[in-house]
């Protein structure tokens, strides 16, 4: 593939992310040109818990975990990013030690911008900023919920919780939406309970009707 096929592919997938669906052409082709692109095995750390980052990553490819360690050592997952997602920016935005470990669930495709040029088009472009702004934002909800949830709600209202923020529209049928491969013992470690406890959980919840699964995904309800 050409520096020109290779651009105009990068610029299609970037489009398609919401952080970047608001920027304009220029400032997108400006953006395609600084990313550099890498691959990662499965299993592999891309971020590491209390390390300094230089670069954020757009997610083109594959699975990862974002992940932190408990006091006693244990790995608390807090996240599930799939392709369309992104991690790292906020070691660039304030130059702190990167808050989470991102390591990968399977083999990883992505795209790379380091600080100096991210902070450039945070400049240049508003609707950039104010992209990351309202990201920003959603996350700082979304860790005010589940702290919520981690205090108040029951265990079965945390799994719901959790499969339904996972769950996505799926490009080919709007009607259903479907989490990412999810083991019991992930679930288990995003809402602070056994996985004992998510099993007899999820088995509720399928027979009740709210949760069908298909392998290793769950289909949430739609009305959910």
């Amino acid at each position: 593939m050409n520096t020109s096929q290779r651009d105009k592919e990068v610029r299609t997938s970037l489009r398609r992310i919401p952080l970047f669906s608001g920027i304009s052409d220029a400032d997108l082709e400006q953006l395609a040109s600084l990313l550099i692109e890498r691959r990662f095995p499965k299993n592999k750390t891309i971020v590491e818990e209390g390390l300094g980052g230089d670069y954020m990553y757009v997610l083109r490819e594959g699975q990862v975990k974002v992940t932190k360690l408990s006091s006693d050592g244990r790995e608390k997952i807090l996240e599930l990013l799939e392709a369309g997602d992104f991690f790292g920016e906020m070691s660039l935005l304030d130059s702190a030690p990167r808050s989470a470990t991102v390591k990968t669930m399977r083999e990883a495709r992505v795209l790379a911008l380091s600080r100096n040029d991210f902070l450039s088009l945070l400049r240049r472009s508003p609707d950039l900023a104010m992209a990351v702004i309202q990201e920003l934002t959603r996350r700082l909800r979304q860790v005010d919920e589940q702290a919520s949830s981690l205090s108040f709600q029951r265990v079965k209202e945390r799994t719901q919780g959790v499969l339904v923020r996972l769950a996505r529209e799926e490009s080919e049928h709007p009607d259903r939406r479907v989490t990412p491969p999810l083991t019991h013992q992930q679930i288990a470690d995003m809402i602070g309970t056994s996985r004992e406890t998510v099993t007899r959980v999820v088995k509720g919840l399928k027979q009740d009707g709210w949760l069908r699964q298909e392998g290793k995904r769950y289909l949430v309800r739609p009305e959910s």
